[in-house]
């Protein structure tokens, strides 16, 4: 059992409990407001009409928020796979950090240890595919951009906790900004949605992409090295 974890509940859920093998999801956030006092009220005050499961704070400490059964606020409008409206069966996960509207600080290495921890009793408790851990971003791209392009998915995937593509970066690097023709692009777009990635604009679809499998380039625009990683994720 996780020893920080503080019961600090928000009034923001369904009423109806949910059975253990509703949830199929876990959704990373971040809270996106300069203050965290600001963005704990946010997320506990009946106005505002959202909220999530947990909060893990900057200083490494897990706010729960929601029970685990209940359904919180956090997902809206989203779609994964044939999936839709994810908040009925996904568990939601905030990080506090100011988010691309503030700066945007890499998170602190206390949340990030704090994260782990709680993906792992989740993923174990509730049967988690690493593959259905996904960033608000990927089920809503037209709409989110968090948890952004330093958050670490790729140290994840080494502890089973998502998925990374399998390909030498020394190989890839090589198909960087070698800009893809109509039918790669093509190619490309049919891959994201085999992945889950729902119908979107190309642009926040594309960017979507790249801050969760390419993230030290978000560029908006398909090249080789998004294609191949594209290929990567596909098979998983």
């Amino acid at each position: 059992m996780l020893k920080n974890i503080r019961k600090y509940y928000s009034p923001n859920f369904d009423s109806l409990k949910r059975t253990k093998n509703k949830i199929k999801f876990i959704i990373i956030h971040y809270t996106g407001m300069k203050s965290e006092n600001d963005a704990i009220k946010r997320l506990t005050e009946i106005q505002s009409e959202v909220s999530s499961h947990y909060l893990i704070k900057y200083n490494g400490q897990i706010l729960q928020l929601v029970p685990d059964l209940y359904v919180a606020w956090h997902a809206g409008k989203s779609k994964w796979g044939k999936n839709k409206l994810l908040n009925k069966s996904s568990i939601g996960i905030e990080i506090s950090n100011p988010g691309h509207m503030f700066s945007y600080p890499k998170f602190k290495t206390k949340q990030i240890k704090s994260l782990v921890n709680l993906l792992k009793k989740l993923k174990t408790k509730y049967k988690i595919n690493p593959k259905n851990i996904l960033s608000h971003s990927d089920i809503a791209p037209d709409r989110k951009k968090d948890p952004g392009e330093h958050f670490p998915w790729k140290m994840l995937s080494k502890k089973k906790l998502s998925i990374w593509h399998n390909l030498e970066k020394k190989n890839i690097l090589k198909m960087r900004n070698i800009f893809c023709d109509k039918k790669d692009v093509s190619k490309f777009l049919k891959n994201l949605t085999k992945i889950g990635y729902p119908k979107s604009k190309k642009l926040t679809l594309v960017k979507a992409f790249q801050m969760r499998f390419r993230p030290e380039l978000v560029n908006g625009k398909i090249d080789k090295e998004c294609l191949e990683i594209s290929k990567s994720i596909e098979k998983i």
